[in-house]
Order: C-alpha cells, then structure tokens, then sequence
C-alpha cells in the first residue's frame, strides 16, 4: 500500500492515518467538516488535499448510520482500487450497500477493537490499535487484493486481525461494548442527583464501573441505532437478573429465616456466575488470563513518583504487569497497585522497601 484515503478524522479514523503515515503511506484526508480535516493533517495525519486519482484504499470512517452512504459515493466515484469502513457495526452497512446494487467485490467490513472515552482528531494516537483486535468481514465475493490490502493496514496499525462473519460480529459488540456501555451509563446515572456527601465517596470500584459512561451520548445514539435488536435482547436478559436479585434482596430483608436463606442464595448465585464470566476475560495480548499477586504501595501526589517506582521495580529486575492508581479521598497521596508473577512479588517488595517506600498489605 503506497497511498490512502481517510474519510471521515475522527478519534479512529485521524488514528488509523497516523498509522500510516508514519509507515511511509501518503495519506489523503476528507471529513464533511473540512476544519477537522485541516486538524489531522496539521497533527502529521496526511494532507487535507484530493488525491490526483485513484489511491490504493479508501477507509471510511463515518458514524454507522453514513457507512452506506459514504462508501456508496467513494465507490461510485472510483476513488480507490479497495475500500473498507472502519464503523462498530457491519452487518447492516453491508445490506444497506447490497440493496444499493453495488459491486462488493472491492470492498470488506472492518471494526478495529480500540477507542477511548474522548473523540475528535485531537484524541488520536498512532498506537491506538497496538495489539488490539481488528476484525475482517470477508464473503466469498470479497477480491484477494482488497483483503490483503486490509491485513495491511491492521499490520501497519499493529493490529491483531480477527475473521468473523458480519453478523456474528454484530452479536459479539453487542455483548462485549454495547451492551456494557448502557449499564455503566445506568450506574453512572445513579449518581447524577446523590447527596454529595455520598459521591465523595467514590472509589475505585465506581470510577472502573462508570468509566464508558463519559464518552459523546451523540456518538452513541448513532452505534446502538444500527444495531438495537441484539443489545435488546442482551438487556433483556440482565433485566431479569436484575429482577431476580431485587428479589433476593427483599428475602434477605425479612424476618423468616428460610426466605433469608433463599435470598442469600441466589445472590450467591449471581456472584457465582460473575466470577465465571470474569475468568473468561482475555488477559495481557489476548491470552488467557494470569493470576497476579499485588504490591500496594503509598505514593504522594508529587510528579515523578510512579517514574520512581517502575525504575526502581526494573533494578530489581521484576517486570510490572499491570498496574491500578487509586487516589486518597481528601488527601494528596494514593495507593499504587502493582500487579507482578506470583514468584516475584517477594523480591519487588523487599527492593521498594529497601529503597524507602511505604507498603500497604
């Protein structure tokens, strides 16, 4: 791939040619917003001018509800040999696309695994894809060429790619993303009208649950309107969770002792069944998940001081796999935790206190 054309510089798209450029691909930017077009391009994201003719692939990276249309007027205007959209959904752009008569053959779904709670240009990154999933969507229509050009750009992005079918991949986001989406906005929404007695308490437990819930509601309103039905059907199972555990709740409330034990139970069970979910989360790079031992240690709100600990955890030749901050409510300080193989936590923990930091069990 020499040459490629972006449309649509938001956070995944300004992403994706940044990627590129910085492999060498001259990069064309357009977006119905010209402005935002100028802003990826000065970021180093490629230039904001038409390309003199046919660029090896477009990558269209409009909202769900535009795919169709997008593409459609790429495509009908031969602006590239391949095309392909980047959009969270890709069951219904295609069928959209089919219904329009146009010929497939040169183009494949795509939806990059990646993205943050911000959006625009000027949240972008290069590395955004970086060992994340990039699913392909091929038919047995799709050209060789256009698919090989997508392994291409999800190589450039350092991508990891992932084939499904475009309608299995519909029921999976709906799963992994939508769905989870929702219930972090519906937590969150809890706390919208609390005392604010009991929002100075947040800990890190809120702040994990309610994280998604601060992306753009707009930005939303487009994916969960391209795919309802399967996030429905998702919603309607926790629905009756919920109701459930509502119910066991108020059997733990009461005086009997057996209805106690029956809510006891089945909140049991729910708790249960969540651990069995939980396990099934990939871990680092996709892989199974591992079992970590934590070292927690105290650290001032002062610049440089996570800098420290990661130097001095490198001396002592002990390898941070993960890491979680929660901040002190009221103070200037927080507890670090850091989570390394079980059979180095010892030495982690008698380097750090060697070098003067405080550890909490």
């Amino acid at each position: 791939m020499r040459t490629a054309l972006v449309i649509g510089t938001g956070l995944i798209g300004t992403s994706a040619a940044l990627a590129l450029a910085r492999r060498g691909v001259a990069v064309h930017l357009a977006d119905h917003d010209p402005g935002q077009a100028r802003t990826a391009a000065a970021l180093g994201a490629g230039t904001d001018e038409a390309p003199d003719g046919p660029v090896d692939l477009a990558i269209v990276a409009a909202p769900p509800a535009h795919v169709a249309k997008v593409l459609a007027d790429a495509m009908r205007r031969g602006l590239a040999r391949g095309y392909l959209d980047v959009a969270s959904v890709k069951g219904g752009p295609r069928r959209e696309l089919e219904a329009l008569g146009l010929d497939l053959t040169s183009y494949i779904g795509t939806h990059p695994m990646s993205g943050r709670e911000k959006s625009g240009p000027l949240a972008a990154t290069a590395d955004l894809f970086e060992g994340r999933p990039w699913v392909l969507t091929p038919t047995r229509d799709t050209d060789t060429e256009v698919l090989n050009l997508a392994l291409e750009l999800v190589s450039h992005c350092r991508a990891v790619p992932v084939v499904m079918d475009a309608d299995a991949h519909d029921r999976a986001v709906a799963l992994v993303s939508h769905m989870p989406h929702l219930v972090s906005s519906m937590v969150a929404a809890r706390l919208e009208h609390a005392e604010e007695s009991a929002v100075r308490l947040c800990g890190q437990g809120i702040r994990d649950v309610t994280r998604i819930a601060a992306s753009d509601p707009r930005m939303w309103i487009d994916i969960l309107s391209a795919n309802p039905g399967p996030v429905a059907d998702l919603l309607s199972e926790v629905a009756a969770d919920l109701t459930e555990t509502v119910r066991a709740l108020r059997d733990l409330e009461s005086a009997d002792a057996a209805r106690r034990d029956k809510g006891s139970a089945g909140i049991e069970d729910l708790l249960r069944r969540g651990n069995a979910g939980q396990v099934r989360v990939p871990g680092k790079h996709g892989s199974a998940p591992r079992a970590y031992e934590t070292v927690v240690v105290l650290i001032d709100d002062q610049p440089g001081q996570l800098a420290r600990i990661f130097a001095d955890a490198g001396r002592a030749g002990v390898n941070i796999e993960d890491v979680r901050i929660e901040h002190a409510t009221g103070q200037q300080a927080g507890l670090v935790q850091l989570m390394v193989e079980p059979q180095a936590q010892a030495a982690l923990k008698e380097a750090l206190r060697e070098r003067g930091w405080a550890l909490r069990q």
